[in-house]
């Protein structure tokens, strides 16, 4: 096992060929947040065009939800159309954003909301940077019962 790796340090990943993978390098964190930021303001204003835009128009593009699973741009599309709009807000905490190179990132956030009391949500998005700039290709979302201090 490796030293635990630090913001913005080199990574020999491969240490035959000689390659290095920086991690969690600043700007690119920051790319990624303000990417990561659009997706939630267009969730809550269930602004469909958006998010979209935001999952890569790919048959390969996956998001595994609370309750339905999805292979490819279109039936991710389809969801989002039939969608309800109501209760779509939350509160978001412990988000790691976490970037491998330039062009790779998981960005990862717990949540809650309303219309879902004792519960709570997790979510991991995996982002990857095209020409048109910074895409999911997959995402899984699920929802638990929420941990009680000092509960066993």
């Amino acid at each position: 096992m490796g030293l635990p790796l630090r913001r913005g340090q080199r990574y020999e990943s491969d240490p035959l060929r000689g390659k290095v993978v920086e991690i969690d390098l600043p700007e690119v964190v920051a790319e990624v947040k303000v990417a990561f930021e659009r997706y939630e303001r267009a969730l809550a204003a269930n602004d469909v065009v958006t998010l979209n835009e935001i999952f890569c128009n790919d048959p390969r593009t996956i998001r595994y939800g609370a309750a339905e699973n999805l292979y490819g741009h279109a039936e991710i599309a389809a969801f989002r159309e039939s969608r309800s709009p109501v209760g779509l807000a939350r509160i978001l905490s412990c988000t790691v954003i976490s970037t491998y190179g330039r062009d790779f990132a998981i960005a990862s956030t717990l949540y809650s909301r309303a219309s879902a009391p004792g519960k709570i949500g997790r979510q991991m998005q995996t982002w990857v940077r095209f020409t048109g700039g910074w895409r999911v290709v997959a995402a899984h979302v699920s929802m638990i019962d929420e941990q009680r201090p000092g509960a066993s």
